[in-house]
């Protein structure tokens, strides 16, 4: 995620006519840097705009040159961040109401399904940004007000609204039986939250999980699916 990177490279011509290459530092995307690592590790609360400045090695004052306040940070973390997972994620990659969109589901298999599923795991296990704000999230949770309802839209509301307009969709072009697509749906999707909350404490474990998931999906698909589908 370019916006966060706290070192861009410049390539240059020196005199002789030699490519080389320079560091230029960004000091209010170092500011950012250091505080997502600090807010995912001890918390947006416990974290001060003295140990940001710390991290960073500038001077407190410095950071106000940049952020009126350590509100001003989270607002632009948060800001940036969900923006980027928006161009990635797959809540916002599928119109689930496309004809097109619609046609592909239609057609789509398991298989597909768990690793579209997949793909977006690894995505927010091994983004840096995305990875980190989970776990600021999970931290600040009880906390903290504002990150309490982003927390619950990242990670339950978007998710069921999602999964829930999916199964209706593959009732109605017939691949699954009509059953509740609401707990359908959280039948399908809330274990896999828990495997990828798993996988934040235990990342050794991200290949066991993977196996999970894809015979998850596939179980899925036997009980609710129609047998001439």
């Amino acid at each position: 995620m370019t916006a966060y990177r706290s070192v861009g490279i410049m390539i240059i011509r020196n005199p002789t006519g030699e490519l080389k290459k320079m560091q230029k530092s960004n000091t209010k995307n170092d500011i950012l840097e250091a505080a997502l690592e600090l807010f995912s590790v001890q918390g947006y609360e416990a974290t001060s705009l003295s140990q940001i400045a710390e991290a960073v090695g500038i001077r407190k004052a410095s950071v106000y040159s940049h952020f009126e306040s350590k509100q001003k940070i989270l607002d632009a973390l948060t800001s940036e961040i969900l923006e980027q997972y928006d161009k990635h994620s797959i809540f916002s990659q599928a119109n689930l109401s496309d004809p097109e969109f619609q046609k592909r589901i239609d057609g789509i298999s398991p298989d597909e399904i768990s690793e579209m599923i997949l793909k977006h795991i690894r995505y927010i296990l091994h983004d840096p940004h995305i990875s980190k704000t989970r776990k600021m999230l999970t931290v600040e949770q009880f906390r903290n007000p504002e990150l309490q309802k982003l927390q619950t839209k990242q990670n339950y509301t978007n998710v069921t609204d999602y999964f829930t307009r999916l199964i209706k969709l593959l009732i109605k072009s017939g691949r699954l039986i009509e059953k509740d697509p609401e707990i359908a749906a959280a039948q399908l999707a809330l274990p896999i939250s828990v495997w990828i909350n798993l996988c934040d404490r235990e990342p050794e474990r991200e290949s066991e999980i993977t196996r999970l998931i894809e015979r998850h999906v596939r179980q899925f698909f036997e009980i609710y699916g129609k047998g001439d589908a």
